[in-house]
């Protein structure tokens, strides 16, 4: 079940970053400016993001058994638009990419999916490896622009599209939920109020939206970064993100792991502490060969290992009734946490021409959400955990004088 909840992740966010390594191309045969070029690229991201949140209710409700061939299904039509008949003016590309965006859901059926077949000391590890389904992304980047070189425009929409239609089955077939599942007897708009009643929710909205936030804005931002600030050719600068990105990819299970064997507020700790440290360090623009390397690496995998220990400490301390929900919640902030910073970096360089001031921003995030963590959220964690009175043996649980055998009762 956890192998095919991944490639399910997968194949749906290949599908939801298929516009982004074409913005370059649609930015020049639809003479699109700047500003469109980023929103054509934004909409996925934002649709995807916000619908995280009735999805992953709708999840606690139907099940991933349900939920994943039909977000992967929904995510067929928008895909084949798009290569077809959707990619011959922006406002096409528009409409289609806000439908693209249904993919980029996905992720909040995956985790309470994953998070019923485990027990909670599991569960950190285990959403680690779904996570990694966010590698889709790297596929989409690595594949799109050379399809389309070699066999045009609706190639890489009809091979993701066949991808979808593929997995859809396999889902509807094989897909199964955890026994036991807890099915939620109220309305969805009552759940949600729920959920944004619940603290959880909301510390590790803000956890996620810095750790996988950074991710997402990393991948799509340093390539531009790395072209501007350091006059790197568009193929190496691209090289380069792509190993950030599998860096970040690989240390998310990497990150869930470690939340298993020492908890994911000590994971959090670390990882928070060296992000505002190498975006400290790369502030200062320092020679790219070794030191702002090194500074990008140990900042791609403190990411990812953040990412995945955010939703360990979601999978601890959830209620099981509403894990999809929290998660829509919590992975609606991440897509956000990611779509603001480059927006940011572009404002901050076009007024002053430099990255400085927008990697200072950086760290000073990443050392507030490190202080948030070790007070209110282990403070949150310990409670959560702690041994409650209902735990404790009391007068009517311990043993009592048993009566003495009668006849009827006496062995023969």
């Amino acid at each position: 079940m956890l192998a095919l909840a991944t490639l399910g992740f997968a194949v749906n966010f290949w599908a939801w970053a298929l516009l982004s390594p074409l913005g370059p191309r649609f930015k020049e045969t639809l003479e699109l400016s700047s500003f469109e070029q980023s929103l054509l690229v934004a909409v996925p991201v934002v649709v995807g993001s916000l619908g995280r949140v009735p999805v992953g209710a709708l999840t606690d409700r139907y099940g991933g058994r349900v939920m994943f061939p039909l977000v992967s299904a929904a995510t067929i039509v928008p895909v084949l638009y798009l290569g077809l008949a959707g990619h011959s003016s922006l406002g096409a590309l528009l409409a289609g990419g806000f439908f693209l965006g249904i993919g980029g859901t996905a992720f909040a059926v995956g985790v309470p999916f994953v998070s019923g077949w485990f027990p909670p000391e599991r569960r950190g590890l285990a959403i680690g490896v779904f996570g990694a389904g966010m590698g889709g992304t790297a596929v989409s980047a690595l594949t799109t622009v050379k399809l389309v070189d070699a066999h045009g425009m609706a190639n890489p929409f009809l091979i993701t599209a066949a991808a979808l239609a593929v997995y859809a089955v396999l889902a509807a077939v094989l897909l199964r939920d955890a026994p036991g599942r807890t099915v939620p007897a109220e309305p969805l708009t009552r759940r949600l109020a729920d959920t944004a009643r619940l603290s959880l929710t909301w510390q590790a909205s803000a956890l996620y939206a810095v750790a996988f936030g950074g991710y997402v804005a990393f991948s799509v931002y340093l390539p531009t970064y790395l072209k501007t600030g350091y006059g790197l050719g568009q193929s190496d600068a691209a090289d380069r993100m792509a190993g950030f990105v599998l860096l970040a990819v690989a240390m998310r299970p990497v990150g869930g792991w470690l939340s298993d064997r020492v908890g994911p507020v000590r994971v959090l700790t670390g990882a928070l502490a060296v992000v505002a440290v190498g975006a400290a360090v790369q502030s200062a623009t320092p020679p790219l060969a070794p030191v702002g390397t090194l500074a990008f690496l140990a900042m791609a995998a403190a990411l990812g290992a953040g990412s995945g220990a955010a939703f360990a400490l979601v999978a601890l301390l959830a209620p099981a009734n509403k894990v999809g929900s929290i998660t829509g919640v919590v992975g609606a902030a991440g897509g956000l946490g990611g779509f603001i910073p480059p927006l940011v970096m572009g404002v901050i360089f076009s007024a002053a021409g430099t990255y400085a001031l927008g990697l200072l921003l950086l760290a000073l995030v990443s050392a507030a959400a490190l202080a948030f963590t070790v007070t209110r959220v282990r403070r949150a964690a310990a409670h959560a955990t702690a041994p409650t009175d209902a735990a404790l043996p009391t007068d009517a649980t311990l043993p009592t004088d048993a009566a003495p055998p009668t006849d009827a009762t006496r062995p023969v």
